[in-house]
């Protein structure tokens, strides 16, 4: 099989997109397209045209032809399998498929278009795949950002720390200047009966030492400086902590009670970048995803204790409107983070479905040995340590299956035209798997551009987004107490595909491959150890064709 090009081209001939998998000049493949669409007739039903030199497999795709160009030696089965594949990818890339979506999303296709052929050959890759390395998920960046929140969330500690050792700060400089204003009463108080002469030039003969309380007394020498002799600790401080008018500058200073509201400043300071944080952290966490979105408010954070474990996985599913199961993948990760250093030597003891299909692969400084014969997660040394305050990864898997008793969550999706230039559709979920809870479920189902769809019977609620052309089922949970439901809606078009691919989206807290750990405990005494732990299902693609 011999894939020469793969092109997206009008009726009338003129190319929209072309990738080239073999030498070809561009005045040689616009030429082969400009002749493709003469080549063609109204009146077939064939998908493929042979010449003298090339062979054409197309498929028309509403006003436009994709179009695989190939050698005649070339295997038409695995031609047609090709074209349909990239016939999906396009009609999942662009809605609609016209002219303009095609050159905006130029980029995208010719990408995919590599995933699927290279060099002129198929590669084994499905539709999942394609898009899976289209949005290049990285589970490194995602360590990568929880390092990222984790750093914050201590500088926000830190700040807080200072904040309060300088509240305290602040709370002993008051406290001290009280003690200094009470014993310079007294020393006031002692003077003044002594009747020490300094002869000031004041009205009095004393230094007039004499005040009745606090510092105040410090303040009437001679009463000519201004300052009332009765005035109290309170009234002073009030003088200096609060701006006052201007004096004519001397060079002689009287006492100064120290740089308080330089302390006070940064004190504010702290508390302006300790309060601005959670706003910082509020937009990073709330820019707008790629792709839309229809699930329900983020909760709060998750408690963590000192050893906390995060258990993912990712369920990719296609399944064809017949009932049929095309494909069905599921990875997972069980990450570990240590916050006290006392707890950095740990084992973790765990449990896993005894499934065959399931492929299990350990860190390679686990003991795989005692993975694989007693299920508990530890370090071949055991002087070896876990990272503080970093996710660190302990363990992954991967579960393939094309079992259809293994599908959890069945969704068909039966549209036919209603005469009217309308369609009826009827949509229903089936909870085949009854030990499974899945929560915030929306069920994505395509409408024509433009289309007004009328509901009629709900479970559940629904909405309708017409900038994406989708109307959206929403379920806040599907369990064995409700483990059916439907949806009725009436909608204009008579294209039973443009109810194609139903997609799904949910979370569920039930594991597919049920990874657990079940105790920590220390690898020096066997203690056991407190921790928390968080488990999460969500699809990368979980989808109807």
């Amino acid at each position: 099989m011999v894939v020469l090009a793969v092109s997206i081209c009008t009726k009338s001939g003129k190319a929209l997109i072309s990738r080239q998998f073999r030498e070809m000049t561009r005045a040689r493949i616009e030429g082969l397209i400009a002749s493709f669409p003469k080549l063609t007739s109204s009146g077939q039903q064939h998908t493929t045209i042979e010449t003298d030199h090339v062979r054409y497999v197309y498929q028309p795709l509403e006003e436009l032809f994709i179009v695989l160009i190939t050698n005649k030696q070339s295997n038409i089965l695995q031609d047609i399998d090709t074209l349909q594949l990239v016939s999906r990818v396009v009609s999942s890339t662009c809605r609609p498929t016209d002219a303009r979506e095609i050159d905006r999303n130029a980029f995208e296709l010719l990408s995919s278009f590599d995933e699927i052929i290279s060099l002129g050959y198929r590669e084994n890759v499905n539709l999942a795949q394609v898009a899976s390395i289209s949005e290049m998920d990285s589970h490194e960046e995602k360590v990568q950002e929880m390092i990222e929140k984790n750093k914050e969330r201590e500088a926000k500690e830190e700040l807080k720390r200072r904040a309060k050792m300088l509240d305290l700060q602040r709370k002993e400089q008051r406290k001290n200047m009280s003690g200094m204003g009470g014993m310079g009463g007294g020393m006031g108080g002692g003077y003044g009966q002594s009747g020490m002469g300094g002869g000031y030039g004041g009205q009095n003969s004393s230094m007039g030492y004499g005040g009745q309380s606090g510092m105040g007394g410090m303040g009437g020498m001679g009463n000519s400086n201004g300052f009332d002799t009765a005035s109290s600790m309170d009234d002073n401080s009030n003088k200096y902590s609060t701006p006052a008018p201007k004096a004519p500058v001397t060079k002689a200073r009287g006492m100064q009670l120290g740089r308080k509201q330089n302390n006070t400043d940064l004190f504010e300071s702290l508390r302006s970048e300790v309060e601005a944080v959670p706003v910082v952290q509020q937009q990073q966490q709330h820019h707008a995803p790629a792709q839309p979105s229809y699930s329900a408010p983020a909760e709060p954070a998750f408690p963590m204790e000192s050893v906390h474990v995060h258990i993912e996985e990712k369920i990719t599913m296609i399944a064809n409107r017949d009932g049929g199961l095309e494909s069905m993948e599921v990875k997972g990760d069980l990450t570990l983070r240590v916050s006290d250093p006392a707890l950095s030597k740990i084992s973790l003891a765990l449990r896993h479905s005894d499934d065959s299909n399931i492929q299990f692969k350990t860190h390679p400084n686990v003991n795989k040995v005692l993975f694989n014969n007693e299920k508990t997660i530890a370090f071949r040394d055991s002087s070896k340590e876990f990272p503080l305050n970093t996710p660190t990864g302990v363990l992954r898997w991967r579960l393939l299956s094309k079992d259809e008793s293994s599908i959890p969550l069945s969704i068909n999706c039966w549209p036919s035209p209603a005469g009217d230039g309308s369609s009826d559709v009827n949509i229903e979920y089936q909870l085949e798997n009854e030990e499974m809870e899945f929560k915030n479920v929306n069920i994505l189902i395509p409408i024509p551009q433009g289309a007004n769809p009328t509901v009629g019977e709900v479970d559940g609620e629904y909405m309708v987004d017409r900038q994406q052309g989708l109307l959206i089922w929403q379920l806040p949970s599907i369990d064995s107490s409700n483990p059916s439901g439907s949806l009725e809606f009436n909608c204009e078009g008579e294209d039973t595909e443009s109810f194609f691919p139903v997609s799904v989206q949910f979370e569920s807290e039930r594991l597919i491959c049920d990874v657990d750990v079940i105790s920590v405990a220390q690898v020096a005494d066997g203690s056991s150890v407190t921790f928390s732990k968080q488990s999460i299902l969500t699809p990368a693609e979980y989808s109807v064709v």
